[in-house]
């Protein structure tokens, strides 16, 4: 069997040790600890624990955009391409808790602040989709004019609230129960 990569040992490491008790509550020396490195180990890899965070970020954020885009269809209806967005996002985040939980606490942070203003003026480096979809759905008409901000919060807040339930035991989402979810979010924002 083959020894696991350092560099990869680390970020699993510090996406566990965040998750559980945030950025602050996660030093290096934990981390290194939990990795079963050295402190300065952790400097071979990443200049220092704002670029682990980023990184760590940035690696959640390519997967997660690759998951969502299998099966996307631009030339669907702006309804359906919604329903598929919203049922990946919520799948994924069902199927990696950590993930879950450590994009919450990064865009609950002043770290998430810089990638949110980025995603709101267009410039996001990654799943633009949601944002092009929001604005293709109020310029058809078909969603509620509202701000772009406005319209994520409504269409995708509450997938992170009822992710965030299903993750502490307070629901259980199965098939039809993420299908209904994702339809009540449209529901909210369509005209």
């Amino acid at each position: 069997m083959e020894k696991p990569d350092k560099r990869e040992e680390i970020v699993r490491a510090t996406l566990a040790l965040i998750a559980v008790h945030g950025f602050h509550g996660a030093p290096l020396a934990m981390i290194a600890d939990r990795a079963g490195v050295g402190t300065g180990t952790i400097y071979l890899y990443f200049e220092n624990k704002d670029m682990l965070i980023a990184e760590i970020y940035k690696d959640i954020e390519d997967r997660l955009s690759a998951l969502i885009m299998e099966g996307y269809a631009p030339e669907k209806p702006v309804r359906e391409r919604f329903l598929h967005l919203g049922t990946a996002l919520l799948r994924y985040f069902i199927e990696n808790p950590l993930d879950f939980r450590y994009l919450e606490q990064f865009h609950n942070s002043p770290y998430g602040v810089g990638f949110r203003r980025d995603y709101m003026l267009g410039q996001k480096r990654n799943c633009n989709v949601y944002r092009e979809l929001l604005e293709e759905g109020v310029d058809r008409q078909v969603m509620k004019n509202l701000p772009q901000a406005t319209l994520f919060a409504l269409a995708f807040g509450p997938l992170l609230t009822v992710t965030r339930d299903h993750i502490l035991g307070f629901i259980s989402l199965d098939d039809s129960l993420i299908v209904r979810t994702v339809e009540a979010c449209w529901d909210g924002i369509r005209r």
